[in-house]
Formats: C-alpha cells, sequence, structure tokens
C-alpha cells in the first residue's frame, strides 16, 4: 500500500465516469475513499470492485461535501489527494505521483497544484482561459481544507507555500454534460447558489479565505480578478467577460465545441446568475419597503 498519500473521490451516479478514473489511479495502489451522496446506479458496485472505503453524506454543496470528506475519512498517509469522479490521471502525472516522495518535499511545501485539461464533447479546449488551469488537489494531510467561503467555485486550501506541477496533467471531461439538458439543468441549479453567495458577499456576509494578489499563487489570482468582478455592473460583465475568453483568451480556436462552452459558460450562465441577483434584491427591497 501507497505509504505517501491517499485518495478520496466524490461521487454520485457516476458508473460512467469512476471506472476511467480508478483505472487511471490503479498503479499508484493509494488506499482509496469515497464519499457517495446517494448513488443509484451501480456508483456503489464499482467502487467495492476496486476496493475503495465508502461512505455516505447527503450532498449540499461541494466546499461542504470535501469539508466532510477531509474531516470523516481515517487518512494516515503525510498527503491527501482529492479528486472528482469525473477526473482522469493523466500518464505524465502518473509517473509524478509515482515517484513522489514525502521525504523529498521540502518541509514548507504544504499543497501542489494539479495542470487541467478540460475537454467538452469530446474536445479538449485548450483556450478561453482554460489552459493551463492550476488546480490545488494535492496537500498535506491535516493542513489543507475546504474553503467553505464558497457555494459553488470549490476549491482546497494549504496555507503556507505551494508549488505548481506544470506537466501534472489531469484531464476533466464530464460526459454527462455532453447532452446539453443536462447542462442547462445542472447549472441552472448552480447559479441559484452563486447568486445567493454574491448578496452575501454585498453584505459582507462571506470574505474570501484567499488573500487576493494578482502576482500570486493560481487561487491568490483567482481572487483577485473575481474581487474585481464583483465590482462590475450587473448585466454588462457577463458581455465584458465572455467577449474577453472568446476573442482575446482565443476561445474563438476552440471549433463548435468551444463556441457552445464559451458561450454558455461565459455569458449565459454569468447572465443568468445576474438576473437572479437582480430578483433576489428587488425582492427584498420590496420587502423592506412593505415592512416600513
Amino acid at each position: 500500500m501507497n505509504t505517501e498519500f491517499s485518495i478520496i473521490i466524490l461521487s454520485f451516479n457516476e458508473e460512467q465516469h469512476l471506472p476511467r478514473l480508478l483505472e487511471s489511479i490503479k498503479e499508484l495502489n493509494a488506499e482509496t475513499f469515497i464519499l457517495d451522496s446517494g448513488s443509484t446506479d451501480r456508483t456503489l458496485e464499482i467502487a467495492a470492485s476496486y476496493g475503495a472505503i465508502v461512505k455516505y453524506n447527503k450532498f449540499e454543496n461541494h466546499p461542504k461535501q470535501w469539508d466532510f470528506a477531509l474531516k470523516n475519512f481515517p487518512v494516515k498517509t503525510p498527503w491527501t489527494i482529492g479528486l472528482d469522479s469525473d477526473h482522469i490521471v493523466l500518464p505524465e502525472l502518473l509517473e509524478m505521483l509515482k515517484n513522489f516522495k514525502d521525504s523529498s518535499t521540502p518541509a514548507d511545501v504544504n499543497g501542489i497544484f494539479f495542470n487541467r485539461k478540460n475537454y467538452f464533447k469530446g474536445r479538449w479546449l485548450k483556450h478561453g482561459g482554460y489552459f493551463p488551469k492550476y488546480l490545488m488537489k494535492m496537500f498535506r494531510t491535516g493542513v489543507g481544507f475546504s474553503d467553505l467561503n464558497e457555494n459553488m467555485d470549490h476549491r482546497f486550501v494549504a496555507e503556507g507555500k505551494n508549488i505548481v506541477w506544470d506537466k501534472g496533467y489531469l484531464k476533466e471531461e464530464n460526459l454527462k454534460e455532453n447532452r446539453i439538458s443536462f447542462w442547462i439543468e445542472k447549472h441552472n441549479r448552480y447559479s441559484d447558489q452563486v447568486a445567493r453567495e454574491e448578496i452575501e458577499r454585498k453584505k459582507q456576509l462571506r470574505n474570501q479565505t484567499i488573500q487576493p494578489k494578482f502576482f500570486g499563487n493560481p487561487d491568490q489570482r483567482v481572487a483577485f480578478l473575481k474581487k474585481i468582478w464583483w465590482d462590475m455592473p450587473l448585466f454588462v460583465r457577463p458581455f465584458i467577460y465572455f467577449f474577453h475568453r472568446y476573442f482575446i483568451q482565443l476561445g474563438i480556436l476552440d471549433g463548435k465545441e468551444g463556441m457552445i462552452f464559451h458561450f454558455l459558460q461565459a455569458l449565459w450562465f454569468r447572465f443568468v446568475v445576474d438576473v437572479k441577483i437582480f430578483e433576489l434584491e428587488s425582492e427584498e427591497k420590496q420587502k423592506n419597503e412593505t415592512s416600513k
């Protein structure tokens, strides 16, 4: 059994995805924990066939689900890796993990960023700001934690020094999202949570866990850009964002699959969020006026 790291995975009806991921990490011989949120397909059967340890927790949002996982699985290794079921560890990352030794890692390094390759409708999205895309996925056990100041845009935080594995490629491809009705239904639900979160931030009920820094690590840079986003006017910012991604960051080179993805993710989704923020604020204003 691998003594350097353990792997935690989230799942819900992932019979399409889970075998791909578990096959891609099989050679690592790492203890694997799966937190499921009530699968009704073959997910649990597949998990058992690979020897994974499974727990159940009712899903509320990704940050809270990861928080439960990190606090309730008995990870004994010095490092933990957190993956989603639609991830696949690619050969370059697999080799880096095979050669990973805690004893060879500087003591002040607490987190490692992998480099995600995102696929949509079978196409790797190389442009539009989607590659390179660095995600904190590996961290010292007991040091890394789930950022509960986010509703949807989940991230792990490992305070202290972090390093980037630029060639540590992690493939992300959600096959369910190839059906556009699934994508729209999913992101319509997500937009509810994002809208509520942003209103809470306006009321200073939420703060960023990560210090915003333009020249900081990948997550600090994202935090810096989010701060700018929250100050931009509703209904205008989705068009600016789409234009920037599709033309300035060359999302147009991602073909028809990229056109669909960047339009939906950068413009449609963000515009729906803004509409819901507008609706929630209007309802609150009306209630306040009524109660006077």
